[in-house]
Order: C-alpha cells, then sequence, then structure tokens
C-alpha cells in the first residue's frame, strides 16, 4: 500500500511538474486589445485560451493598430496583435517580419476584412439581375434617396473615413449621377446604421457603403455588390484613395489582410501555445453573428468570449487538442 502511495505521490509530482514547465515555458502573455468590437472579443478569446488551455499567464493591455504594430516591431511589446490590420501600416509590418521581430502566424479573418457596396439580401432575391454596381445603378427607383424620390439614393459613412473617400471617387467613375443617383452623407456611423436598419425594417430600397465583420451584418443579411472589372493596384493608389483626383476609374474593393502578429520572442518560447496562435481563424459570418449577440446583450469582450466557447464548440475545438479544450471547458462553467 506505501508503494502504491508513493507511486501515485510520483506521478502527481510529475504531473505537477509538467504543468509548471508548462506554465514556464509559455509565461507572462501579454495581448494588445484594440478598441473595436471584433477585436476586443477575440483578444479575450485568446487571453481565456491560453491561460486555461496552456497554463500562461496571459493579460491584456490597451492597444491600437498603428502604436502596437510599431511597438511590437521596436520594442518587442505587447507579445500578441490578435487582430492586426497590416495593410494600414503595411512598411511597418514588412520591416518587422523581415528584420525577425515579428511573425505572422494565421489569417485572424479567414475571409479578411471586406468593404464595398452593399444592398438588402431581400431586395437581391427579388431583383436577382441586380449583380453589380452597374446593374444597380440601371433602377434609381429601387434605392429612393430620401430627400427626393425621383432620385436613387447612394448611402455614405461619415467625412474622415477611409471608406467614405472611397465611396465617394467611386461614385464618380461609375457616373452615378448621370444615372439618377444623389451621394447621401450620413454624417456619423450611427447614422449610416440608422439608415439600414431603417430600410431594413420597412423592407425599402437601400445601396451604400458599408463593411464586415460587424454587429450590424450579424443582424441585417445584407449582399456586397460586384465592381464588374478586376483590382488594378495602381488606380487603386492613383486615385480611387485621393480625394482631389478627377478622374478615379472603376475599380474592385480590396480585401484588407488581418493577421495574428506575435513578437519573434514570445514565438520562441510559447511552445504549444504558437499551435494555437496558427490555428485560430475564423469566418466574418461567425465574427458577424457574435458581434450582433454582443451588441443587442451590451456583452463585454469578456463575456462575448465565453458566450463563443460555450456555443461554438465545432469551431474552435479544432484549433486546439482534445486536452486543451477539456481545460477550457471546465475553465468556463
Amino acid at each position: 500500500m506505501k508503494r502504491l502511495f508513493a507511486s501515485t505521490a510520483i506521478a502527481l509530482g510529475l504531473m505537477a511538474l509538467g504543468g509548471t514547465a508548462n506554465a514556464a515555458e509559455c509565461g507572462t502573455v501579454t495581448i494588445s486589445n484594440m478598441n473595436w468590437q471584433s477585436a476586443e472579443v477575440l483578444a479575450n478569446l485568446d487571453r481565456l485560451i491560453l491561460n486555461a488551455g496552456y497554463g500562461c499567464e496571459a493579460e491584456l493591455v490597451v492597444g491600437d493598430t498603428v502604436p502596437t504594430l510599431t511597438s511590437m516591431t521596436e520594442k518587442g511589446q505587447p507579445d500578441i496583435a490578435p487582430e492586426g490590420w497590416v495593410d494600414l501600416l503595411p512598411d511597418v509590418v514588412q520591416r518587422g517580419i523581415a528584420d525577425k521581430k515579428l511573425v505572422s502566424t494565421v489569417e485572424a479573418l479567414s475571409d479578411g476584412a471586406v468593404q464595398g457596396w452593399w444592398i438588402p439580401k431581400y431586395l437581391a432575391d427579388a431583383h436577382p439581375d441586380i449583380k453589380t454596381i452597374d446593374d444597380a445603378l440601371k433602377h434609381p427607383d429601387l434605392f429612393p434617396a430620401p430627400e427626393d424620390s425621383s432620385k436613387g439614393a447612394i448611402f455614405n459613412g461619415p467625412q474622415g473615413w477611409g471608406g467614405t473617400l472611397v465611396t465617394t471617387q467611386l461614385f464618380k467613375a461609375y457616373e452615378a449621377e448621370k444615372a439618377g443617383f444623389v451621394l447621401v452623407d450620413t454624417g456619423s456611423a450611427a447614422g449610416l446604421d440608422g439608415s439600414i436598419a431603417k430600410a431594413y425594417e420597412r423592407k425599402e430600397g437601400w445601396m451604400g457603403y458599408y463593411w464586415a465583420p460587424t454587429a450590424l451584418l450579424g443582424k441585417y443579411d445584407m449582399v456586397k455588390l460586384e465592381y464588374g472589372v478586376p483590382y488594378d493596384a495602381e488606380e487603386w493608389k492613383r486615385c480611387n484613395t485621393v480625394a482631389d483626383c478627377p478622374d478615379p476609374k472603376r475599380n474592385e474593393w480590396p480585401k484588407d489582410s488581418v493577421q495574428t502578429l506575435v513578437t519573434t520572442g514570445f514565438a520562441e518560447r510559447a511552445g504549444p501555445a504558437m499551435d494555437y496562435l496558427k490555428a485560430r481563424s475564423w469566418s466574418n459570418d461567425t465574427v458577424n453573428k457574435l458581434l450582433a449577440w454582443m451588441t443587442d446583450n451590451q456583452a463585454t469582450g469578456e463575456e462575448g468570449a465565453k458566450y463563443f466557447l460555450k456555443n461554438n464548440e465545432d469551431i474552435w475545438t479544432k484549433w486546439v487538442s482534445p486536452e486543451v479544450a477539456e481545460k477550457v471547458k471546465a475553465s468556463i462553467q
């Protein structure tokens, strides 16, 4: 019996040592908690899984795209940027990877971040001939302007947004004014959201600028219009994104690459946690639905992450080993 107790004690001791080794290997981890909804919930999701599943001591730090990615490249902190919009800072990210200061582990958004002109799905279903911007511009009567129903409307974002600038240039490029349309300034993010919600609740026509992933597209089913032309990077840079360029050409709106970035220092010590960070990627549809739930329930990033873990085991358990999955499940009971 003593021999049995001794063997059990040794086994438990080895297990404890193994747990301690894993925790020490991963160590303290800083995760950038950026100030928009999808980034916030992803940062909290990483914190929960790294702590419960891999024995890390992960903590969130306040961040935003430019300061976070710059600091990771120059100072090696924070350790992880879960949702890095690398196209907003391409030179810094490319330099960081080339200098072996940064590692890109995975496309955080498997579909990429999507911007463009959208119409409600109920309208697309009723008019299957409308697939492109040109198709929609043939029907100003389906998208009546709020101030003059004899004209069609294209709703734009607030001043200062990059998407607002591009929409203004595409309005010129597709000669929307000649087609009988006006460009509507919604004044604010709330004004833009409100215009979609109002149209959707009344089942009215709506066309305009929006992006994904967002809570609103998780609540209202929208269809993105096609552009009818391939993406031209040089033209995009020359005129589609330049406010005072007088002669923009038709162009496809490129997807933004949204990657998870980690510092090389963390990548070298992370051990099995890196397997998770190389696998953790989710679709815009998944994120849209989660953000819609968070908005409807006024949920925090941590609450959203726990809700996702409890209700989407079919998705996240594919990112981790069965042993890690059980630890995570136990932590959120």
